[in-house]
């Protein structure tokens, strides 16, 4: 971490504290007010919907302000949204709320890409991404077991300290981002006009987003399609749900840095494209899920997490490192922005796609996903041809050529 340890501990706060409501968020408000499920599923998607346009703003932003601002501002959006879930009691009030700390989620992560490229150096982009990854896995794991703890005490006063405690966590967060140094590209000439017809005219790159688009559809699979596939279409045992989880962050946690360190100097198209079709291969074990007797499901469902897993460790830091070296520096913001929306959308859909495929039958959802990947694969593959960062090849940091000391960005 050297001098950036203020910035990953500010991190670490934040996905801490995340982990610690993500698990209780339903049944926070189920306790807290007299609000139905539906009622409450429907103010939290009406908020996702009414922010992903907020992507484009926070480009802009990011772009005109610099990342630290934004990542500032957005900590204290988000504490000032989850102290407030203390006192909401109706539809309006929760969904209202929702809307103000997902825009302050999206500000957070909306400026992460760009201050990531502004520490690092070309040949480090993989290593900082995958060990900024692995932090907010542990983080998201760590907060996840205290949440456990105050599900087992089951009170509202122990769900309550929870809300209370995550809305510190994003202070302290904020306090701590205040010591970082206000990263910002240094450009030694005056920047070419432009903005967002820029780079949605910029076909290559939304290509790259189209790839990222499906990689992020796949990353859903675990939140929404397995959970859900395991417990109900299979009827395996709930355990078996908890430990897909703890295997998975357990995986990315302590084996992203390995990960990295053997795709370097491999080409990083082709590791975007293995990426996917690992997925795919996952997606063949849990079909093949269904045919098995119990134990024997149970143990083949926890090795086609496993490889699914690798798909994630694989594609993860390649592809957030490709978009952001791909992307011109005075307009990183936005370009890095289109990615974040990427992400945004699937959060927004997949919950209603996957369900609406699983009760299509056992085999749907696992045949669209893997359609979706191996399309993403082909594309990945012939990425190189237009988008030079693609072409370049996969850097753990040991290997950066010792003279190169500028940040460079990639052509659109």
């Amino acid at each position: 971490m050297g001098e950036h340890r203020r910035l990953v501990s500010a991190i670490v706060a934040d996905t801490v504290g995340s982990g610690l409501f993500m698990p209780i968020t339903l049944l926070y408000f189920l306790a807290t007010t007299d609000l139905t499920l539906v009622q409450v599923g429907g103010a939290l998607s009406v908020s996702a919907l009414v922010t992903i346009p907020v992507s484009f703003v926070i480009g802009s932003l990011v772009d005109a302000l610099g990342p630290r601002r934004v990542m500032l501002a957005g900590n204290l959006l988000q504490a000032v949204g989850m102290a407030a879930y203390l006192w909401a009691d109706s539809f309006v009030e929760v969904a209202a709320w929702s809307i103000l700390l997902n825009v302050g989620r999206q500000s957070f992560w909306g400026a992460f890409g760009p201050v990531v490229v502004a520490i690092s150096r070309p040949g480090e982009r993989e290593t900082w991404f995958g060990f900024l990854q692995a932090v907010r896995n542990l983080g998201y794991a760590l907060g996840g077991l205290v949440a456990g703890l105050a599900l087992q005490v089951g009170t509202e006063a122990s769900l309550r300290t929870i809300v209370a405690v995550n809305a510190m966590t994003f202070v302290g967060a904020f306090v701590l981002l205040l010591g970082v140094p206000d990263h910002r590209p240094a450009l030694d000439h005056e920047p070419p006009p432009g903005g967002w017809g820029v780079v949605l005219r910029d076909r290559p790159y939304l290509r790259l987003v189209g790839i990222q688009f499906a990689f992020a559809v796949g990353m859903m699979v675990l939140n929404y399609a397995l959970p859900v596939y395991v417990a109900e279409t299979l009827d395996l045992p709930g355990w078996t749900v908890g430990v897909l989880f703890t295997l998975n962050t357990l995986m990315v946690g302590l084996g992203q840095g390995l990960v990295v360190r053997w795709m370097t100097g491999r080409q990083r198209a082709r590791m975007i494209a293995l990426a996917h079709l690992v997925f795919v291969a996952s997606y063949v074990v849990f079909v093949a899920v269904g045919l098995l007797p119990l134990v024997v499901a149970v143990v083949a469902v926890l090795l086609g997490a496993a490889v699914y897993t690798l798909g994630e460790l694989i594609g993860g830091p390649v592809l957030n490192a490709t978009a952001a070296e791909a992307a011109p520096a005075h307009l990183r913001g936005r370009y890095l922005g289109l990615t974040q929306l990427s992400w945004g959308v699937t959060g927004a859909v997949t919950p209603v796609v996957f369900t609406w495929l699983l009760a299509r039958g056992e085999v749907a959802v696992w045949v669209v996903l893997g359609a979706v990947a191996l399309l993403a694969a082909a594309s990945a593959v012939r990425l190189p041809s237009t988008l030079s960062a693609a072409g370049a090849t996969v850097s753990d940091g040991r290997l950066r050529d010792p003279v190169v000391v500028e940040e460079t960005a990639g052509e659109p």
